[in-house]
């Protein structure tokens, strides 16, 4: 099995998006040497104080400048916000700047209405998937200079690598998501930790209605990947006990509290009434929690089981950890349990 990490750059207590940067490059050349496939960088609005990671676009040019091997992508850029031509320029010269490294995860999501207005976005609310799928199309068709003689768009140039362009990938968090991905020929992502109850019928969609590509970026069989929210330590005990901060978390966004740092494991256990019961080692066939913990061996267990499920070689770890050094350490001990290969 394949495992990658996506970085949210949380604004560490008392500390700045300056501090939070320097963490996700600190997270990136981390995950560089022991050998996750790749890293990946969010876009959110609206949060700063909280989240950092707001231009994936920028924060990947660092990146690239500060890793070696690992690949490197947006996990998404948001594409009802921005022109497909100025994404496709932006990750064609991405690529340039770390050739044949980079991927273009292409997703879409809504903010506040203040923070869609500010971005100059419309809201399309009877239909807000309504030019998604042309819009990834055109990106790829961009990266892969692949308009015909006769088109406008046929004379526009990209910058890149000889080892690219980017790799693209559709990501999404419901069935819709994962039927552009099958119809277009693409990579699918799928966002477990904001839908679990989602994730097995969304890879049943993209499988039944997968279509080999006619984009010159697509793919002839269907690749997927799944995001699971998941912390390890060196027991399932330790390990229930940070998971309460994704817990603590998820109770907060429910109540629309936004406000604020994460809470701490004490903060969070308090909330809850409690320490959470440590995941187990083996799953019922209708449970995928929202988040999941435990010791290497049985998170790396775990996300086998998550994985064979829906018939994916590839997870991607997405935490919420109460501070940056221990999401480097649980990053650490799930590479060993899952047994992957450092790089020197």
């Amino acid at each position: 099995m394949d495992l990658s990490v996506v970085d949210l750059s949380p604004v560490p207590r008392d500390g700045t998006a300056t501090d939070a940067y320097a963490n996700t490059v600190e997270a990136a050349q981390q995950a560089d040497r022991l050998g996750y496939t790749r890293f990946w960088v969010a876009e959110h609005h609206g949060h700063a104080d909280r989240l950092a990671g707001t231009t994936p676009e920028v924060l990947l040019g660092h990146l690239a400048a500060e890793t070696d091997a690992i690949r490197l992508g947006s996990g998404a850029v948001l594409l009802n916000h921005y022109s497909p031509y100025k994404v496709a320029e932006e990750f064609g010269t991405l690529d340039a700047l770390a050739p044949g490294r980079i991927d273009a995860g292409l997703g879409r999501a809504n903010g506040s209405p203040a923070s869609d207005r500010a971005l100059g976005t419309e809201r399309h609310v009877e239909n807000p998937d309504e030019d998604h799928r042309e819009k990834i199309e055109a990106v790829v068709t961009h990266l892969y200079d692949d308009y015909p003689a006769d088109h406008p768009y046929s004379d526009l140039q990209i910058p890149g690598s000889p080892d690219g362009p980017a790799v693209p990938w559709v990501l999404g968090s419901s069935p819709s998501s994962a039927e552009v991905a099958a119809e277009l020929g693409l990579p699918y992502c799928f966002a477990a930790f904001i839908r679990p109850q989602w994730a097995e019928h969304s890879f049943e969609t993209y499988h039944e209605n997968f279509q080999s590509s006619p984009l010159a970026g697509g793919i002839g069989e269907p690749r997927g990947m799944v995001a699971v929210n998941a912390i390890c330590a060196e027991s399932d005990e330790d390990a229930a006990r940070l998971r309460a901060v994704a817990e603590a978390t998820y109770q907060r966004l429910r109540r629309g509290d936004l406000d604020g740092p994460s809470p701490t494991v004490d903060e969070a256990i308090d909330e809850l009434g409690g320490v959470p019961e440590p995941t187990p080692e083996t799953l019922d066939e209708d449970q995928w929690p929202r988040a999941i913990s435990g010791s290497p061996e049985t998170l790396a267990g775990l996300l086998e089981q998550l994985a064979d499920r829906i018939d994916v070689d590839e997870v991607m770890i997405q935490q919420t950890a109460p501070d940056h050094e221990t999401g480097l350490r649980s990053h650490e001990l799930l590479a060993d349990g899952v047994g992957l290969t450092h790089r020197s």
